[in-house]
């Protein structure tokens, strides 16, 4: 009878054991990551608040580890995916500066619509840049407004830094300065090309750029080829080609812009 008492005691412990490490192994692949930054619940009470943080610390075009609603790791694609066609908003766990971990949180039920539908547009134009990345950039023969022709056989063996705007995109113009500034900064590496393709005609960007320089070699007419060849649908929308003629990054804005070059450079 004492030696069934001493079994079923040591069986008691060793279930105790194996429940308090399966908890413990939930619960580290939880907090591996780090907890969000912010209130995933607080930051969807209004738009503005929003986007504010989205537009801030949501920057789905950069290299990011992606964790789904359990904090299991997934793939970027998936990740993108679900964000365009499901309920979730992304929010950033807390890490050092230079990482990035997003992670999916469900929209509640009576959080603005306005919030998905701008979670869902994002997403789809992040998704398919995305899936544009690592294939070939489309074959072109672009002659810019110095009369010079740049082709897909010119461009080998240079990293092609690519800026699709026109004249009045705002948010293309706001980030002049900012494009300008890195042409400057690269203005040693012989093997970095700036361009850019505008819709506009040759002699409305030769007005405009009189009063608002850009220091990329600009090529004009380029509105049916980015529609059909690039199949864009938001601007301004940056390309990093690489030095095969493939295409490395396809961003948004230039803070994702500055980031990849910066990787892309020291390859």
């Amino acid at each position: 009878m004492k030696s069934n008492t001493i079994v079923s005691e040591s069986m008691q412990k060793f279930i105790t054991l194996i429940t308090f490490l399966f908890i413990f192994t939930i619960s580290s692949a939880q907090t591996k990551f780090g907890n969000p930054e912010v209130d995933p619940i607080q930051i969807q009470k209004t738009y503005t608040d929003w986007s504010a943080y989205q537009s801030k610390k949501i920057m789905l075009s950069r290299d990011f580890t992606a964790l789904d609603a359990a904090s299991k790791e997934i793939s970027k694609e998936v990740f993108l995916d679900k964000l365009a066609n499901e309920n979730y908003i992304p929010i950033r766990l807390k890490s050092e500066a230079n990482i990035y971990v997003y992670k999916l949180f469900k929209i509640q039920p009576k959080t603005d619509t306005s919030i998905k539908a701008t979670i869902n547009q994002i997403s789809f134009d992040a998704y398919k840049n995305y899936k544009m990345e690592g294939t070939a950039f489309p074959q072109f023969s672009f002659k810019d407004l110095n009369g010079n022709l740049v082709t897909n056989e010119s461009m080998k063996g240079k990293i092609i830094v690519i800026k699709c705007w026109y004249i009045h995109c705002t948010p293309c113009i706001r980030e002049f300065p900012q494009v300008n500034k890195l042409v400057e900064e690269y203005k040693d590496r012989n093997d970095i090309v700036f361009m850019s393709l505008a819709e506009d005609s040759a002699e409305q960007l030769k007005t405009f750029l009189a009063r608002k320089p850009l220091s990329y070699s600009v090529i004009p007419d380029m509105k049916i080829y980015m529609n059909e060849s690039l199949q864009l649908n938001s601007f301004p929308t940056h390309f990093i080609i690489n030095k095969k003629g493939m295409i490395a990054k396809v961003l948004p804005n230039f803070e994702s812009l500055e980031v990849a070059l910066a990787k892309e450079s020291k390859l």
